[in-house]
């Protein structure tokens, strides 16, 4: 996406930038529908060829549900990462990632003495969405390229 995007934002082309960002947002999602479907049929697997503990490997079968989550969770978030970082959109980022990372850190101060490591999971599943919805609100901006 980066490259795509600085290529269009460098032309100054608003429909080469608008089919960079639908091209590779597609991508993006398709292969983390792929992501969380390997998860999910050789999640166990992997765990197991990883560790030869026994608690460790219940431990992280607790927890899959929520690594299967994680890329259909933040692709939206990791994409837009992508576009700004291709439109050298860096102010736009350092802004939207503070404000994520407060509502990470406020989100896992409630969610955590309730929820133990589930708490820290739902937090950064709130996180990815807190990053793509920040940056979605900048998004029409940075679209809003003047041929």
């Amino acid at each position: 996406a980066e490259a795509f995007v600085g290529a269009a934002v460098g032309a100054r082309d608003r429909g080469r930038l608008h089919r960079a960002v639908v091209l590779c947002s597609g991508w993006g999602a398709a292969i983390c529908v792929v992501l969380a479907l390997a998860f999910t049929l050789g999640g166990p697997k992997l765990i197991d060829v990883m560790a030869t503990n026994v608690e460790v490997r219940d431990a992280a079968r607790i927890y899959l549900p929520w690594m299967i989550a994680a890329p259909l969770v933040g692709v939206a978030s990791w994409m837009l990462d992508g576009i700004f970082i291709g439109a050298t959109r860096t102010r736009e980022m350092r802004n939207m990632m503070t404000l994520s990372t407060i509502v990470y850190f406020g989100v896992v101060a409630i969610l955590m003495p309730l929820w133990g490591n589930h708490g820290l999971w739902a937090a950064l599943m709130v996180f990815f969405v807190a990053r793509a919805v920040s940056l979605g609100f900048y998004y029409p901006r940075l679209a809003a390229i003047k041929d």
